[in-house]
């Protein structure tokens, strides 16, 4: 019997953490063609400047960047184009009325695999921060850093 080896496929957004107020995360599913999921497992996508959109009821994925497969023929996919989110209709409508609030958008956080093999990406309803919100968000991190390390080193 061979044993189902588990992918640590874990592609994270940390900008949207700096410069977004996560307000609440959602676990949604990805529709993927082609060798897409294959660059995914090689761990070749960005988050970078991604968020989220409604068309004609559905939720997709913009600027979420996986990488053209190196070992596919003619039938490779575009590497940035808009990819559709699969949620329950109750999460979409949750979602659908948040983000006519103003200041509220739906940004990608985390890309990971799950143990049945398929793609997740896990999104949040954000708030954006001001540059004086960003600056204090580091002085407390700061602060923790500093903190922990003084805690180990008196243990």
């Amino acid at each position: 019997m061979t044993q189902k080896t588990v992918n640590k496929v874990n592609i994270k957004n940390k900008r949207a953490y700096f410069n977004y107020e996560i307000l609440e995360e959602f676990v949604a599913g990805i529709v993927l063609v082609g060798p897409e999921i294959k660059s995914l497992r090689a761990g070749k996508a960005s988050l970078v400047d991604c968020y989220c959109f409604f068309h004609g009821g559905e939720l997709f994925v913009h600027g979420m960047n996986i990488s053209e497969y190196e070992w596919a023929s003619y039938n490779n996919h575009q590497p940035k184009r808009d990819r559709k989110l699969l949620l329950n209709r109750k999460e979409l409508t949750k979602l659908q009325r948040a983000t006519q609030d103003k200041g509220v958008t739906i940004v990608g956080l985390k890309l990971f695999i799950n143990e049945r093999g398929l793609a997740k990406l896990v999104i949040g309803l954000a708030r954006g921060r001001k540059q004086y919100d960003k600056r204090e968000y580091l002085k407390e991190k700061d602060t923790k850093r500093e903190l922990d390390r003084v805690r180990k080193e008196r243990k």
